[in-house]
């Protein structure tokens, strides 16, 4: 079984951007239920001319926080 890992970023507005770290897939939502919907749908048309094969979809979250000391 293959495995695409897919970095998550929050963006201020409080949408999410998914980015494929090994294919060119990319996909953007305004929820996180819509974002794996659409990881799905954009995973299911990347390899819309391919066999069907199990692959295993990996969402990363990347939170970057700075916090103030002092």
């Amino acid at each position: 079984m293959n495995e695409l890992v897919f970095e998550v970023t929050q963006e201020s507005d409080g949408g999410f951007v998914a980015e494929c770290l090994s294919e060119s897939i990319f996909t953007q939502a305004d929820t996180w239920e819509e974002l794996r919907r659409n990881v799905m749908e954009a995973v299911k048309g990347f390899y819309f001319d391919q066999p069907q094969k199990d692959i295993s979809i990996r969402l990363h979250l990347v939170r970057d926080e700075v916090l103030a000391h002092g």
